[in-house]
């Protein structure tokens, strides 16, 4: 009996060091950043957005998935000074022309497949701005409890038209990029 129950604690301790359990690693919200550069045929626009949460998940230290979601209320312009046309741009951005914030206040994204790729990983996921979800793909590099990526993101797969040369004629140099890149660093 003694020998039996030696084998059978023996075999949940094989069992138990040899099974893993994902690990679920949450960001800080505090620490983590998200800059976007939004580019036109005069010049560009860059600023910052916040996380409101988002995690991580591994599996044997290796990234299986995630979710994220962002506070579009948070959404600031850099390159320009209070009174020079911040406040002007960051309503038009808060608008119904581009992101919608006051039906919108939140932007979310979820992976849904990550492979190892040179010296990082190459990342799926679902991307929802402005209530549309469509998939995205993106180089994420992970270093110990951190993580980075530059993705661009086409404004238009999400309904914002606003001066896209793709759908209006005879812009000119007010044209806007139908683009914009993303640059995420994450902290865990």
């Amino acid at each position: 009996m003694k020998t039996k129950l030696k084998l059978g604690i023996l075999a949940l301790i094989a069992f138990v060091t040899t099974t893993t359990i994902a690990q679920q690693k949450k960001i800080n919200v505090t620490e983590s950043s998200i800059a976007w550069t939004g580019k036109k045929i005069t010049g560009k626009h860059s600023g910052t957005l916040n996380f409101s949460s988002g995690f991580l998940m591994f599996d044997k230290n290796v990234l299986t998935g995630g979710e994220f979601a962002v506070d579009m209320t948070s959404l600031q312009v850099t390159d320009l000074e209070a009174g020079k046309g911040k406040e002007k741009l960051e309503g038009h951005l808060s608008s119904d022309d581009f992101f919608g914030i006051k039906n919108h206040q939140s932007a979310k994204l979820v992976i849904t497949k990550a492979s190892k790729s040179g010296k990082g990983y190459k990342v799926t996921g679902n991307l929802t701005i402005k209530g549309k979800t469509n998939p995205i793909t993106f180089d994420l590099s992970v270093n110990g409890n951190s993580a980075k990526t530059t993705l661009s993101v086409d404004r238009t797969k999400y309904g914002i038209k606003y001066g896209s040369g793709s759908f209006f004629d005879n812009l000119g140099d007010k044209a806007i990029n139908d683009e914009f890149e993303l640059a995420v660093n994450l902290k865990m």
